[in-house]
Parts: structure tokens; C-alpha cells; sequence
């Protein structure tokens, strides 16, 4: 379980992202880098990391269903993601 203070870093993150999203596209597109070097560097897309929708977590994350491989396994061996089962052979 990763800290509070780690996962509102990044809804943070998101935020400032979305925020910013339009104003780095135009400063971008006229090569006005003064400008964008302004902005916060927060409000980077590529400052933002993929966690666990549950629990936090930074590594092992599968982007297809948004968890990490842990909460993954323990969802599918309950049957709560449709369409994934355990294989046997």
C-alpha cells in the first residue's frame, strides 16, 4: 500500500496536467519555449506515473485494467473482472 501523501502527489499531477494541456499545446506550437518554461513542471505529461487505482502501488502495473498485478490476481481469482479466468491445462 503506498503512502496518501504519494497518491495525492499524483492526482495532483493529473491535475495540473489537464489544466495546463491547452496553454503547452499553443506555446509549443509557436516556439515559444520562454513561456513554457514558466509553467510548472508539474504540468508535464511525462512527470505522470501509473498507480494502482486501489492501492497505490507504482510498479507492476497492468494498463489495460488500471491495478497493479497484485489486486489484479486477487480480482480475477474472485471473478469480479469480466471475461478473465485462471488457466489450466
Amino acid at each position: 500500500m503506498a503512502k496518501e501523501s504519494m497518491k495525492a502527489r499524483e492526482v495532483k499531477r493529473q491535475k495540473l496536467v489537464k489544466k495546463y494541456e491547452a496553454k503547452r499545446k499553443q506555446y509549443k506550437e509557436e516556439g515559444n519555449f520562454e513561456a513554457l518554461h514558466l509553467l510548472p513542471r508539474n504540468s508535464s505529461k511525462v512527470r505522470l506515473h501509473n498507480r494502482c487505482s486501489q492501492g497505490g502501488r507504482p510498479k507492476g502495473y497492468m494498463r489495460q485494467f488500471g491495478v497493479s498485478r497484485i489486486v489484479f490476481r486477487e480480482m480475477a481469482s474472485n471473478g469480479l473482472i469480466p471475461g478473465v479466468r485462471k488457466a489450466s491445462w
